[in-house]
């Protein structure tokens, strides 16, 4: 499915799920908008990487459910920073800048520990990203840390579609809310680097870790 259909079925879903929810739920519906920054990196053995400072935005909807619990629908735009060490023969070592453009999906649980004001969410995400590419087109032939067949430029073509489960924790008015929550990639974001033959074989994986700090207006 393309980034374009996601987009519109995942806004689709939202309009329709609110329009149900003011039926159903009368106590509380809004529709939210989301800015904030994420802390991005790679868990993975087989690069030496280093986190990197991110700006994300969202549209989200949360609705009442049942008793304490709300439901939180949303699609978000991410763009991600991370680093990761590559050298030139007879030079030490830098770390060099990658960056990541995507779209998430969420259906994500609230445990209102107190009603509009403080509360515990958690939940499935659907992440759709481009490439990671190279912050700068100089850095394209440095090699990568610990291969010597591996250029910076190769590990452009990563995998596309991942699922990350999240965690975290949202406080503040009915109208305005701060969030801090932590997403972990349970899928291994670094595999299609295993569909190119490098002369240096290797089992690539990683898994995406990603501190999200935003803030949300409802309406």
């Amino acid at each position: 499915m393309s980034l374009q259909r996601v987009v519109f079925v995942t806004v689709l879903m939202i309009v329709t799920t609110t329009v149900f929810s003011q039926r159903r739920f009368e106590e509380y519906n809004r529709l939210g908008l989301t800015g904030g920054v994420n802390l991005f990196d790679i868990q993975t053995d087989q690069f030496l990487t280093s986190q990197g400072t991110g700006v994300t935005a969202e549209f989200t909807t949360r609705g009442s459910f049942y008793n304490n619990f709300d439901l939180i629908y949303g699609i978000g735009f991410y763009q991600q920073n991370v680093d990761i060490s590559t050298y030139v023969f007879f030079s030490e070592p830098e770390m060099t800048p990658y960056t990541i453009s995507g779209v998430q999906v969420k259906l994500l649980g609230s445990y209102n520990i107190i009603q509009h004001h403080l509360s515990l969410e958690f939940g499935p995400i659907l992440h759709i990203n481009g490439k990671m590419k190279l912050k700068n087109s100089e850095d394209e032939e440095r090699l990568v840390t610990g291969y010597n067949g591996i250029l910076s430029q190769d590990l452009e073509d990563i995998t596309k579609v991942n699922f990350r489960v999240m965690g975290g924790i949202t406080a503040g008015l009915k109208s305005f809310r701060l969030s801090a929550h932590y997403q972990y990639g349970v899928t291994n974001m670094l595999n299609k680097l295993n569909e190119q033959n490098f002369a240096e074989e290797r089992d690539f994986e990683g898994k995406s870790s990603t501190i999200v700090l935003t803030g949300t207006f409802y309406f």
